[in-house]
């Protein structure tokens, strides 16, 4: 595959990343969800929507079009099932598969990935729990709610981790905050305090950003 095209298809999938995103993706969210400057994005918005990729909005917003979605769902597919077969087969730690799976998902083809599939036994979700698109395109809706959101006494189970960096990965590990796990909210701080959240016979204190990055099922 060209540079031109691995590019292409980074930014497809950051931009349907960002449109995750409660206020939509712009063109400063995609520039800081690549490490890009915003004038190089822009610039590649511009060509995107050219190619009838990308829309944008009266706001100004990053929309992408259908094809674009296919496109940048066709990458998350082949990524997060790139990370399943990085921790399932050769062990390698959740906090450490997204950066290896970014270079899988660029090279490989419709028959290694539906082959790659079946092998792994066609999996739902990847390591961090996020929902696997369907080899026809279609997504899962994911329905889960910030651990931020639970009220004191309420209980729910981890559905996924929005944020793949490696140190919060890591950490949430070593609380054993892990997708399918149960968790409680036993007590809230006042003026935007930490969440005392127990998991099995442990209590932890999160703070308000860590808890929004874990989501609960609603």
């Amino acid at each position: 595959m060209n540079q031109r095209s691995e590019s292409r298809e980074e930014y497809l999938e950051a931009i349907f990343k960002v449109t995750q995103h409660p206020d939509g993706a712009t063109v400063s969210r995609v520039a800081d969800e690549l490490g890009l400057a915003a004038p190089s994005v822009s610039q590649m918005v511009a060509r995107l929507t050219g190619e009838g990729l990308v829309e944008r909005d009266a706001a100004g917003r990053v929309l992408l079009s259908s094809e674009g979605r296919r496109q940048a769902l066709r990458l998350v597919r082949r990524h997060r099932l790139s990370e399943r077969f990085l921790t399932d087969y050769l062990d390698l730690p959740w906090d450490q598969v997204h950066d290896e799976a970014c270079k899988f998902e660029h090279v490989l083809s419709d028959e290694v990935e539906e082959r790659l599939a079946a092998h792994l036994g066609n999996p739902q979700t990847c390591p961090h729990g996020r929902a696997i698109p369907s080899a026809d395109g279609e997504l899962p809706p994911e329905k889960a709610r910030p651990l931020a959101e639970l009220g004191a006494g309420q209980k729910s189970t981890i559905s996924f981790v929005s944020d793949e960096q490696p140190d919060l990965l890591r950490y949430l590990s070593s609380l054993g905050l892990l997708p399918e796990t149960a968790v409680s909210v036993e007590d809230i701080a006042p003026f935007g305090g930490p969440l005392l959240v127990r998991v099995g016979r442990a209590r932890y204190a999160l703070g308000r950003e860590v808890a929004g990055k874990i989501f609960v099922r609603a």
